[in-house]
């Protein structure tokens, strides 16, 4: 049989409800497809398994299932480790696949998956037409992918990609509004992730944390003094607690990274082949790692070693496997701002809230202010009648003080004594009493069926009276 290391991967999944974060969603069933590289193990696509409760898989025209689990998961590559648990033994007479090289252009690959539609296996082939950085839409991350002119679609997802026999890619996404147009992890950031997990690396991919301007003005460039053959990006903003903090300041122009020269327009020629954007380096980097930069600052010349950190933007991209964080107060329900509540409206991107968008867009981390806590809905009652208008707010501040975090913002809210005031950045005031709100948080909790006033991990956690009856 053609492909017996590509298996089918059944997944029930329970997403979080960020309109009721004290609940989840119905759970939900769906298929994608794993390619088998070592014994008992399978590597497949984040998406696949993301906030997954059960994992089954399923050889090629076998009927019989086996029980699996995560062992190693980066979301933000779009990449999972699965093992088989139950029989172990499940995979034993299959050869793994073997990891490939980087593939050329034009060079011929062949998709194989399960998509939806059949039950058998199915092979699509194509030909590699790019190879640059592009947006991984599960983690809204810029990395290395290697785009193909054949057909990705629900499924085939996790899939690997052929070449010459051995494994070039895993299929994760297909381009939105064209036909016959997929993208895979390339090789480069597989390997990554399976030696990270081998080493016991964190998932994550780390970040510069800045943002930069292309440089291709000649007036801009001698302003910030750049020779005639001089090239580079200039650093906009250096974020708070980011890679570069301390290292870089506004106005410095990177002219090399990891040694590689960066164009005017931001570009570095990547593995001698493939031009594309200078942060593609990262992709094969963990957390911990140190990486050279020469800078420019006011016309000197510069050298840096930087420790890489995780990318931590004002308001978190997607998040899975994790609960949202929120907070019930006196019927008031904070959250922090995250793409996955933006998401709660359709067509977000232009419905959500304009203030919440330009958090999400423009938004920077600082020493003051880390997260966005933000009041999402008001659940009626007397305690907090006049208030029901002040909802899909921002908080500005707490008793006076900004509030820099949800943590903080939990912490110093339930420790609270007498008259509590809280500013919205519209200059709403809500002012509570905080022995009355103690008083009404059983009663409101379990008025909504709400089991605990807060995401468990926060400081404290009230359980509603049905709950302690059950």
């Amino acid at each position: 049989m053609a492909y017996p290391e590509v298996i089918r991967v059944f997944a029930t999944s329970q997403d979080p409800d960020f309109d009721g974060p004290w609940q989840a969603r119905t759970p939900s069933n769906s298929t994608g497809s794993a390619v088998v590289i070592g014994p008992g193990l399978l590597l497949t696509g984040a998406h696949v398994v993301a906030n997954a409760t059960f994992l089954q898989v399923q050889k090629p025209s076998h009927p019989d299932k086996a029980i699996a689990r995560v062992r190693a998961v980066s979301h933000d590559c779009d990449l999972a480790l699965l093992e088989v648990v139950e029989p172990a033994e499940f995979l034993s007479d299959i050869e793994p696949a073997e990891l490939g090289p980087m593939p050329r252009l034009r060079d011929e690959v062949a998709v194989v998956g399960y998509p939806v539609g059949g039950e058998e296996i199915s092979i699509t082939e194509g030909v590699v037409s790019r190879i640059e950085v592009q947006r991984y839409s599960h983690s809204q991350r810029h990395l290395l992918a290697v785009t193909v002119d054949a057909a990705i679609n629900a499924g085939n997802s996790g899939g690997p990609v052929f070449g010459d026999g051995k494994v070039v890619g895993i299929a994760f996404q297909k381009l939105t509004g064209v036909d016959n147009i997929g993208e895979m992890v390339p090789p480069p950031i597989i390997r990554a992730f399976l030696d990270g997990v081998g080493l016991n690396k964190r998932p994550e991919i780390p970040a510069l944390g800045i943002t930069t301007q292309n440089l291709e003005n000649p007036l801009l460039r001698r302003q910030l003094g750049l020779g005639p053959n001089e090239r580079g990006v200039a650093v906009l903003h250096v974020d708070y607690s980011g890679s570069a903090e301390g290292y870089l300041e506004p106005r410095d122009v990177i002219t090399s990274i990891d040694g590689l020269p960066i164009a005017n327009n931001g570009t570095v020629q990547y593995m001698g082949n493939y031009r594309t954007r200078y942060d593609v380096v990262l992709g094969h980097r963990y957390i911990g790692d140190r990486i050279k930069l020469e800078i420019k600052r006011g016309g000197v010349a510069r050298s840096l070693d930087l420790e890489l950190r995780p990318w931590s933007p004002l308001v978190p991209r997607s998040r899975y496997d994790l609960p949202p964080a929120y907070f019930v107060y006196g019927g008031l329900v904070f959250q922090t701002l995250t793409r996955d509540y933006l998401t709660t409206w359709d067509k977000w991107w232009n419905k959500a809230p304009k203030e919440f968008l330009n958090y999400y867009y423009l938004g920077h981390r600082s020493a003051q202010q880390h997260e966005v806590v933000i009041l999402t809905q008001i659940l009626a009652d007397e305690i907090n009648v006049g208030y029901g208008h002040l909802y899909n707010e921002a908080i500005a501040k707490l008793d006076g003080v900004c509030a820099r975090d949800m943590e903080d913002f939990v912490d110093r809210l339930s420790s609270a004594r007498g008259v509590v005031e809280i500013e919205t950045t519209s200059g709403g005031l809500i002012i509570l009493d905080a022995e009355d709100v103690r008083k009404a948080t059983p009663r409101i909790l379990a008025r909504y069926h709400i089991p605990r006033d807060r995401t468990p991990g926060l400081p404290g956690a009230t359980v509603a009276p049905q709950a302690l009856r059950a």
